[in-house]
Formats: structure tokens, sequence, C-alpha cells
């Protein structure tokens, strides 16, 4: 008598039906699935919905305003997913903000919309590879580096400035970085979703995207095997405060003006949407795409939060707690990859 107990098909069924829904939830906290991050989007707006107690969040008007709110944490969160991939961190990308703003708001009515624009994205650029520079030859940690150029520009951009706004009334800007709308769609949202495709493309198909990628996996393999890694250090911080540049050029076409303030709570937020879209902050794994769905996500709720009437401080606490959270899916990734 055969004394081997074979298992049922019902419970190996509901075993496999288990495993298969636990790789799939951590896939999904990782960012290894953007669907479900789109799926829990879009749950969250539906219980924020209930909780407001109408269907009027889910108007289009009020949908398509939280895409105009999170346009430029979206640009930023694209750009840091490939900073913290590379095994760095960018805290400097706030304060570019304002410089960019300034530049191109003084340089508009004396050369033009587009020329002051690429002035101000070239001005941004020279921060990043200053960063860059520091953090490669003198070996400085990042966080170091960039912690410290944050308090320069945002000391510059008030101390040049007065503290004073500068008003942008030039049409042309203000619809293609503000009001304007391609197709029917906001120009803001052009950008975002634009910036996001273009990132994804790169970062997961293109040499530069594997070079990123590998010099934050291991620094030390990537530049055995002839990867430049000094050079991908360098061009990432660039890259990241480019698009800092880029978000100020936005906020002064929704606002028609520069200002020292803009962007100033944006820091935690774009560090958040990058990691709860699954970028490992110990580097060697990014998702673009996760980063834009983690921008709209955090969109979502600050928006919903404000309608409900929660407090500037109360809406900083939740996000913190977002961000904790996030970290520490993160951490725990990183040692399961490990």
């Amino acid at each position: 008598m055969n004394s081997l107990v074979t298992e049922r098909p019902s419970e190996s069924t509901a075993a496999a039906a288990q495993g298969w829904w636990r790789r799939t939830y951590r896939g999904a906290l990782r960012g290894d699935n953007p669907l479900l991050l789109a799926a829990a989007l879009l749950i969250t707006i539906v219980v924020f919905a209930v909780l407001v107690g109408g269907t009027g969040y889910l108007r289009p008007e009020n949908l398509l305003g939280i895409v105009r709110q999170t346009a430029t944490i979206s640009v930023m969160a694209i750009a840091t997913v490939f900073v913290i991939s590379a095994r760095e961190i960018d805290l400097s990308i706030a304060g570019v903000i304002p410089i960019s703003a300034y530049v191109v708001a003084m340089l508009m009515p004396s050369i033009g919309p587009l020329p002051a624009a690429l002035v101000a994205l070239a001005a941004a650029s020279l921060v990043g590879l200053v960063n860059g520079l520091l953090v490669v030859s003198l070996g400085v940690p990042s966080f170091v580096v960039t912690l410290g150029m944050l308090g320069l520009l945002e000391g510059a951009s008030r101390l040049f400035t007065n503290g004073q706004s500068v008003l942008v009334q030039d049409p042309a800007f203000i619809a293609v970085f503000g009001s304007g709308s391609f197709l029917g769609v906001p120009v803001l949202a052009v950008w975002s979703v634009g910036l996001a495709i273009v990132g994804a493309v790169v970062l997961k198909n293109t040499t530069v995207g594997k070079a990123v990628l590998a010099t934050g996996g291991n620094p030390e393999a990537a530049r055995v095997s002839g990867i430049r890694t000094a050079r991908v250090r360098i061009g990432v911080l660039m890259l990241s405060s480019v698009a800092g540049g880029l978000a100020g050029l936005m906020y002064v076409g929704q606002f028609q003006s520069a200002r020292f303030d803009l962007g100033s709570s944006d820091l935690l937020t774009v560090i958040a949407a990058a990691i709860i879209g699954g970028t490992l902050l110990s580097g060697g794994k990014g998702s673009v795409i996760g980063a834009l769905i983690g921008s709209l996500l955090l969109g979502v709720v600050n928006n919903g939060l404000v309608i409900l009437g929660l407090d500037a401080p109360q809406q900083l606490m939740f996000r913190g707690a977002i961000i904790i959270a996030a970290v520490i899916v993160s951490v725990r990734a990183a040692r399961r990859r490990a």
C-alpha cells in the first residue's frame, strides 16, 4: 500500500494562487509591475471620491488639475530615477528651480522667450556639472555636495533679487510651459508623459541606461567592464539639474512670475515619487513609469487631503509617513535582491 499522500488539486491550486499573489504584491511594492501601481492609483481615486461624499472628485476638471499640479514633480522624479539608480542623490534640484525661474524671467524681455529658456536650462546644467565634478574629483558624497549647493542656490535666489517677484507676460512662453494645450491635452501633461516615455526607453533599452544601472548596481564591476562610471555620475547629476531648471520654467508658465519660493517644498515629494515607483535607494534599479505613477499617486492623495480639510502641517505629516513607508519597502527590496 502506497503510504504517500497526494496533494489535492484544490490545495495545490490555492497554494499556487497564494504564491502568485505574494510575488505580485511584492513586485508591485518594488515597482516591478507599473500596471498594479496604476491600479492602486485608480483605487485611491475611488476611495477619496467616496470619502469626500460625492462624485465631484471624479470630475475631469479636478483630475486634470491634479495632473497639472504634479507635472513639475513628475519631470523631476523622472530625472531622480536616473540619479538614484546610479547610486547618487541630488538635493540641490529644489534650489535650481527658483534660479532658472529668475534667469528666464529677467532675460525674456531683452532676448525673447526661447533664448531665455535655453540660457536658464544651460545655467541649470552648469549647477549639475559643478556637483558632478566635486563628487567625482574630490570623492565627496553627493548628499553632502548637493546639500551645500541647495543652500547656496536658495540664498542666491533671495540675495540677488531681494526676495522680489518678476512678472512674466509673454503669451507664447505661458502657452508652452503653463496654460497651453496640445490636441486638447494640457501642455503640462504632455511634458510629463512625453518625458516619462523618453526616460523609460533610455533607461531600459539604450546603452546609456544600462550604464547607469550598472554603475549603481556594482560600480567596480561596471568600471572593469569598460563603463566610464565617472562620466555616468556627472551625467545623471547634470540631468537632474536640467530637470529642476525645466520645472522652474513650468512654474513660471503656471504662475506667470518668478519667485524665490518656487518648488521649496518639492524635494521630499520628488524623492518619494521615485521610491514609490520602484527605484531602489541602493542603486542599480529604477522605474521611470513607476515614478510617474508615484507622482500622480502623491498628487491624488494631496488633493484629497486638501478637499477633506486637512491643514498644511497635517499634509506634510501624511507625506512624511508615506516617504518612511516607501523607504522601508525600498530597503527590504534591496536586501532581498542582495
